[in-house]
């Protein structure tokens, strides 16, 4: 029987969503800079993560037993931050240090600066050999914890990418869930005169099966499919999980989605206050 949500889980999660979205316009445009696409279309995978999936505490963020996650696409830091923000991580207020010099909020993840964080990223396609490192440390100490690691689509071009697929099969890494952001917009690899760009990735699934994964796809902006999907990833033995989750880069507001320029851009006032005002009608 597959897993439901109650009115007031999905309730709950569509509210601390909202917030998070509006938390990483409002930073962004306070500090003149950060990334804005990735980050919403993240937010409803972090979101599920942290206040319906994994075993964590902000009270305790270096508990030996408490699940790990890793934000392999870096760049969308604020997204993490916001939601970590939400949780009690850290105050809400402190997303306007973001990006300053002595913040613990930095453009990339830095997990010497902030409790919560489990991994330092940026150079992309690293992340997810972190990742098959905590979730191989676990299986050879026999603890419980599972490893969650989430990755960008135009991330999946990188070969190590593939190489630490690679070794998370051989070693039957099912305490292992990587998740991909796969909104199907990067910023970079076109001369930009076509009007419809590239896919950065296709066929995703058929790509993780051939290096021996469970595959799993869902709706990344339905809580109810997320979670199932997290659901049959714990129940799987053997093989570590991939979930190919299909987002909207931008989600939230009109005009951000599927518009690559909003991969990292600085939202006027104006456009500040139609995006609000769109992420509180959306509650």
């Amino acid at each position: 029987m597959k897993t439901q949500l109650s009115h007031e889980q999905l309730t709950s999660l569509k509210r601390q969503a909202a917030e998070a979205r509006s938390l990483i316009i409002k930073t962004v445009h306070h500090a003149g800079a950060g990334h804005v696409g990735g980050p919403m279309s993240a937010v409803d995978l972090l979101v599920s993560l942290y206040f319906n999936e994994m075993k964590v505490d902000p009270q305790d963020p270096h508990a030996d037993n408490r699940d790990r996650f890793v934000l392999s696409k870096g760049h969308s830091a604020i997204g993490l931050y916001s939601v970590l923000a939400v949780k009690g991580y850290c105050p809400i207020d402190e997303l306007n240090t973001f990006d300053s010099i002595d913040s613990r909020l930095q453009g990339h993840p830095d997990m010497t600066a902030l409790p919560g964080l489990d991994m330092s990223t940026g150079s992309l396609g690293q992340g997810i050999s972190a990742a098959v490192g905590m979730a191989l440390g676990a299986k050879l100490q026999n603890k419980e914890f599972r490893t969650y690691c989430m990755i960008g689509d135009g991330e999946s071009q990188e070969g190590q990418v593939w190489e630490a697929a690679d070794i998370a099969s051989k070693y039957e890494l099912d305490n292992l869930v990587v998740i991909m952001d796969y909104n199907k917009l990067q910023q970079f690899g076109w001369d930009g005169k076509e009007t419809v760009r590239e896919v950065p990735v296709i066929n995703p699934e058929k790509r993780w099966e051939a290096f021996g994964w469970n595959v799993i796809t869902c709706d990344g902006h339905d809580f109810t499919e997320i979670k199932q999907a997290f659901d049959e990833a714990k129940q799987t033995s053997g093989k570590p999980t991939i979930i190919i989750a299909n987002t909207v880069k931008g989600k939230g507001v009109s005009f951000m989605e599927n518009a690559y320029l909003w991969h990292s851009r600085v939202p006027t006032d104006e456009e500040l206050s139609s995006a609000i005002k769109e992420l509180e009608v959306g509650v």
